[in-house]
């Protein structure tokens, strides 16, 4: 009965991160509690209190390697893995995955700052987004960082700064391919109507028009279909669309030298998740792009993938503590914690689905109870877990959720006044602060009363 419900049984896969539940360092200890980096989670929260996010070095770094292995592995040319960092952004994120020889996507000024701080090389930076400000093209363009054009706003400015600065600029552009993919309608970014890229059809006006700019030199594809992807066959698809857009390409005089696929490969958030592993992923885009190459005798461009959720997401995990129970005869019980959607978003937002256990009483032991687990914010939508099976707890209690390295310290938000937590990266029994915690007296740095206001006080 208790191996069903514990996922914490199942066997590590060390290869590819994203299909496990758990970071691959999370062990039980003699105590019978729950321990990640060799940390004892307990002892974490005693020192810096709680919600509290915790990384694993170890798992981020398995997830990179097992990116550029596979890389090396399928595609003969040349290939970049770029960290997608809107999953995960901070200086520690970006020189980690630097010094795993991984780039790193941005899509504002402050993503592109974070990364040069955080070491990342200016030419293994590329910058995306629908609605760039004049401000953030410019900073780009200075930095020597490859931006990725998404519509025709951005090549107009790109062409007016090329020419402002009188040189020559690299420049990489988005299209939509058109594939469709079973994933929430909210990040299905391949089909047709999206918000982002080029429409397929749109591209030979394109080609043609770049070509009537003086400085502008098309580099680069980029297509994305989406993300939490279970599926290969839409990613064996992009690679032949992909090469049919270069050879069109080729008709206008541009050369195209990169060949950016995205990402999107889905995580294990729960049981019931299947997703390919890193390696199946690699494999299934290297060799559609080898193949389409093959089919018409061109050079394998430069492969460049963006993976995010899958690099970070299964190294994260958050502790809370629980606080006030409330039942309700008949229907449930709610259990309320000390954190919610302030610092995970994604429940009340996409209805994500996550796993989780006790700290004291990871494999639920003696579980006679399903419990609604409630966020502490003023929203009746604020529910972490509507139902969920753990062993009889009581406030003061440590509740770990898994699988959440991803969207939720990047989406997290003060609502309701709430700072934002504290995270920690752990490695072979250390812990090391690599977000301070927040305070109320942060929350108001920002705040300005009018002098007027002042004056009548």
């Amino acid at each position: 009965m208790e191996e069903k419900k514990s996922f914490l049984k199942q066997k590590i896969d060390l290869s590819s991160p994203n299909k496990n539940i758990v970071p691959i360092t999370t062990a039980i200890g003699n105590d019978g509690k729950l321990s990640v980096g060799g940390c004892s989670i307990e002892e974490l929260v005693k020192k810096y209190d709680s919600p509290l996010y915790i990384l694993d070095e170890t798992t981020l770094r398995n997830s990179c390697r097992a990116y550029k292995q596979a890389l090396e592995k399928y595609y003969p040319g040349k290939s970049l893995p770029i960290y997608a960092s809107k999953a995960n952004s901070s200086i520690f994120m970006s020189n980690l995955v630097s010094s795993e020889g991984l780039g790193l996507d941005a899509v504002s000024e402050g993503e592109l700052l974070t990364a040069l701080k955080g070491g990342v090389p200016n030419e293994k930076i590329v910058f995306h987004g629908n609605n760039k400000s004049d401000k953030e093209i410019e900073f780009a363009v200075k930095n020597n960082i490859q931006v990725i054009v998404d519509n025709d706003y951005d090549l107009e400015r790109l062409e007016e700064l090329s020419n402002e600065f009188d040189r020559d600029i690299d420049i990489m552009i988005r299209f939509t391919p058109g594939i469709e993919c079973h994933t929430h309608e909210y990040i299905r970014t391949g089909s047709f109507d999206s918000k982002f890229g080029f429409g397929i059809e749109y591209l030979n006006i394109l080609f043609a028009r770049i070509n009537e700019t003086k400085h502008l030199k098309l580099k680069g594809l980029h297509a994305h279909i989406g993300s939490q992807i279970f599926e290969l066959e839409p990613h064996n698809d992009l690679g032949g669309i992909m090469i049919n857009v270069i050879l069109e390409a080729k008709k206008f005089g541009h050369n195209i030298q990169q060949l950016n696929v995205g990402g999107g490969l889905g995580i294990k958030y729960t049981e019931n998740d299947t997703p390919p592993s890193i390696d199946e992923w690699v494999k299934t885009i290297s060799r559609s792009v080898m193949e389409a190459c093959k089919k018409h005798n061109l050079d394998l461009p430069i492969l460049m993938c963006e993976p995010g959720r899958s690099i970070v997401s299964t190294a994260g995990i958050t502790i809370y503590k629980i606080g006030a129970f409330k039942e309700i005869p008949g229907i449930r019980t709610y259990l309320s914690v000390d954190g919610g959607m302030s610092d995970n978003p994604r429940p009340i937002t996409y209805q994500s689905n996550y796993s989780a256990c006790l700290v004291s009483n990871p494999f639920n032991l003696d579980s006679k109870k399903k419990y609604t687990i409630a966020g502490k914010h003023c929203e009746s939508g604020d529910v972490l877990f509507k139902e969920i099976e753990l062993a009889d707890c009581k406030t003061g209690d440590l509740i770990c959720v898994f699988g959440t390295g991803a969207y939720n310290n990047s989406m997290s938000s003060n609502y309701n006044r709430i700072p934002r937590p504290a995270a920690l990266l752990v490695c072979d029994g250390e812990a090391e602060l690599i977000q301070k915690r927040e305070s109320p007296f942060d929350l108001l740095k920002y705040d300005v009363l009018p002098d007027r206001f002042i004056k009548q006080n």
